[in-house]
């Protein structure tokens, strides 16, 4: 399979970069595949938060009052 890339340009704190490449060295990976990665792996986090927010989305709100004096008397705080 042929996977098209995208060349752009991204600036690193060089402490985050000098990480990175040794990262990459210890791995034996590119610095791409790592950043890729990283991407990737935020990406579906953000998908996860979207879906559990939408399943909640129906739920009934809540007061903050409301909140503490349940968190009380089930002997939260």
């Amino acid at each position: 399979m042929i996977t098209q890339t995208k060349r752009v340009t991204v600036y690193l704190d060089p402490e985050l970069h000098k990480a990175l490449r040794l990262k990459a060295v210890e791995t034996s990976r590119s610095i791409s595949e790592l950043v890729n990665n990283a991407i990737r792996e935020a990406l579906a986090e953000d998908a996860e938060d979207i879906a559990a927010f939408e399943e909640r989305a129906k739920e009934r709100l809540i007061s903050y009052d409301e909140m503490v004096k349940r968190l009380k008397k089930d002997g939260r705080i």
